[in-house]
């Protein structure tokens, strides 16, 4: 199929129209990190390295940095095994209301973050009885980052051969050792690829872990909240800001080649 010199042409425009939307903004932020007026003014006057020596000389700065990067750790790590046993359970066997627990599992990804921060309040708070704290955020992105690990899980097991299990299960290979020798070689691609996804998805966060961190949890992103506004801080934060998108733009990119390269 050909297209126009014409509809190129459009189409063209109207990507780099919405390519600038999106990244113009970020754009912005990273220069900002380097301007040397305190108010933001625009043009910058000049530039300079001094909040990022400020930024980065936080003890507060670098706690929320610690806190978000051990939360989105253990996050991805009970998602990586939650997520994994999910989509060999309704990728290998049928069962009833197999098609309705598969849409449980995808279906916190789509709600509206402010509802999911707000159940799991109330589940944790009413319910159960805990206290929020680390823990209950650890949880609540849990929730969400398995969909991540799920899918890609899922993906991958529908286009492995599954002669290999059975051959090995002929052989006498008992489930565990047909998984560790057979399966877990097939899908070990995308369960990196997943656990980076589900990595970034949980670093960035803000909404559900406003509604489930205790006193004394700060994460990155809460941290850039609770300091945009103060008198004094909107550079900081704007190299706070640069440095919250690299952090989560890298396991992305790897995410995406690992699939890419898959797909090969």
């Amino acid at each position: 199929m050909r297209i126009s010199r014409s509809a190129t042409i459009i189409l063209g425009f109207i990507s780099s129209l919405v390519l600038a939307v999106i990244y113009l903004p970020l754009v912005i932020v990273f220069i900002n990190s380097f301007n040397k007026s305190m108010n933001m003014e625009w043009p910058p006057p000049g530039f300079t390295l001094n909040w990022w020596v400020r930024a980065f000389g936080s003890g507060g700065l670098i706690a929320a940095l610690g806190t978000s990067v051990v939360i989105a750790l253990c996050a991805s790590l009970v998602a990586l095994v939650l997520g994994t046993l999910l989509a060999l359970a309704l990728s290998r066997y049928k069962f009833f209301g197999k098609e309705s627990i598969g849409l449980m599992v995808i279906l916190p990804i789509a709600l509206p973050g402010i509802v999911t921060g707000l159940a799991l309040n109330n589940a944790f708070r009413t319910v159960l009885g805990l206290q929020l704290s680390m823990a209950t955020v650890i949880i609540a992105h849990a929730t969400f980052c398995i969909v991540t690990v799920y899918n890609n899980v899922l993906a991958r097991l529908s286009r492995t051969n599954r002669n290999l299990e059975d051959a090995s299960a002929d052989l006498g290979a008992g489930i565990f050792t047909t998984f560790r020798l057979i399966t877990l070689p097939q899908i070990g691609s995308a369960l990196i690829a997943g656990g980076l996804l589900a990595f970034a998805l949980s670093f960035d966060e803000i909404i559900v872990t406003t509604f489930t961190a205790g006193a004394g949890v700060e994460t990155l992103p809460i941290w850039i909240l609770n300091n945009m506004f103060r008198p004094g801080k909107a550079p900081v934060v704007d190299v706070v800001a640069v440095t919250t998108v690299l952090i989560s733009v890298i396991p992305l990119y790897f995410a995406q080649k690992l699939s890419r390269d898959d797909a090969k």
